[in-house]
């Protein structure tokens, strides 16, 4: 798993990104309210604040509930492991979501 900060730069920087491409769309495509385009930029910090919430979770277990620490290591890499997937997968679907809003604003 990559570390909790590399993890969180790279939320900050997609979500960056996406709200770059709609402040650009707003000022590029004129017959679209920027009302609407507002609203794709709010979602997407709603977004950031989410999946960044979800980054910043602890391993609920200590090293004496197993029987020696290779046990426990193999059990955090594990749960880390499936939570760093959790988080790819939400920031996958919830932009996908978003991308589809910036789309069907353009081709208005």
């Amino acid at each position: 798993m990559a570390n909790k900060r590399q993890l969180k730069k790279a939320i900050e920087y997609a979500c960056g990104e996406m709200a770059g491409e709609c402040y650009f769309a707003q000022n590029t495509f004129e017959n679209v309210n920027p009302e609407e385009w507002e609203k794709i930029i709010l979602d997407i910090a709603m977004l950031q604040v989410q999946a960044l919430k979800r980054v910043s979770v602890d391993f609920d277990k200590v090293p004496r509930d197993f029987t020696n620490g290779k046990e426990y290591n193999k059990a955090r890499r594990t749960y880390f492991k499936a939570v760093e997937k959790a988080i790819g997968n939400y920031m996958r679907e919830e932009s996908e979501k978003i991308v589809g809003q910036m789309n069907a604003l353009v081709k208005k």
